[in-house]
């Protein structure tokens, strides 16, 4: 990870193409700017980490429900034996 210091009104380019500014400092918290192509998709870190949550849910939920279905008809063949 590159850790850089940048003050107010100061900016950083990547790749030449997305330019990422201080905009104001407060406290704690800092208000950037990011200009990038649209061909650049820019997300909240948190968002992206949200999503890939649900996506893997999404694919768990399922298989365990299927597995659960699977362990009570096994449940209830032993019984019937």
């Amino acid at each position: 990870m590159l850790i850089l210091t940048r003050k107010s009104e100061q900016g950083i380019v990547i790749a030449g193409e997305v330019t990422i500014r201080v905009l104001s400092i407060d406290g704690e918290r800092v208000k950037i700017g990011i200009d990038a192509p649209r061909a650049i998709t820019v997300l909240r870190e948190e968002l992206v980490q949200a999503v890939e949550g649900e996506n893997r849910d999404a694919v768990i939920r399922p298989f365990t429900r299927g597995l659960a279905e699977q362990l009570r008809t096994l449940k209830t063949q032993k019984r019937a034996s």
